[in-house]
């Protein structure tokens, strides 16, 4: 297989943290080919055969190619008959994924402003009113999350599945930025089942090779 994609990509990090998790081993059971803003690619006559949109990532299995990234983790976790990533019985399933595209259209699509507005965007430009209702409203719905997570382990139920990958790498951004900007941020939100499952999840070793060494601000969607 191949998987293009740079590894500061929060969506590139979750089709990372999935193949971990499911045993594959970067060099070994994929090549991955940076590709995304400063290592471009992406733009390419070649890749735009590959993925129409000109975005990471994308997943090239033999005659098969992919993009989005919750589809290429279900197709990773299907794959691997990882039953236990992605349950084969359609209700469990069913709550699993409505997770997924909470994360990626509710969640992300929020916390989206504050995270480029503050690791991307040069101070001068930085709309802070947009940034900081963002950042707040993100922490609304991640108390959604957190009161979840006061009755049960993971997300989707006693178990580790994919609805946690996504949640938790956004979850991780947004409290990384109530750390490292608090003095232009409101003030965040207690979330402390969150913070408990967030540090038990980062302790995993598919999520430490997903995330690299890489400081928040070199990471970007």
């Amino acid at each position: 297989m191949k998987l293009y994609g740079r590894r500061s990509s929060i969506n590139v990090q979750k089709v990372l943290w999935c193949l971990g998790e499911v045993g594959a081993v970067e060099g070994r059971d994929y090549e991955r080919i940076d590709a995304g803003l400063d290592f471009g690619v992406v733009n390419t006559a070649a890749y735009l055969v590959l993925n129409p949109n000109g975005l990471v990532p994308t997943l090239v299995d033999g005659d098969l190619v992919l993009w989005e990234s919750n589809t290429i983790v279900r197709y990773l976790a299907r794959a691997a008959g990882n039953e236990a990533l992605l349950p084969v019985r359609y209700k469990q399933r069913a709550n699993v994924e409505r997770w997924m595209d909470w994360q990626l259209a509710t969640l992300w699509a929020t916390l989206r402003v504050a995270f480029l507005g503050l690791t991307r965007t040069p101070e001068p430009a930085r709309d802070y009113e947009a940034i900081r209702q963002s950042h707040a409203d993100a922490g609304r719905m991640l108390a959604i999350v957190d009161e979840v997570l006061s009755s049960q382990a993971y997300i989707a139920g006693r178990t580790f599945t994919v609805a946690d990958i996504g949640i938790c790498l956004s979850a991780h951004r947004w409290l990384a930025l109530s750390r490292d900007f608090a003095d232009v941020l409101d003030s965040a939100p207690s979330l402390p089942f969150v913070v408990d499952w967030h540090r038990n999840l980062a302790a995993r070793p598919a999520f430490r090779d997903a995330m690299g060494s890489r400081p928040l601000q070199s990471q970007s969607v």
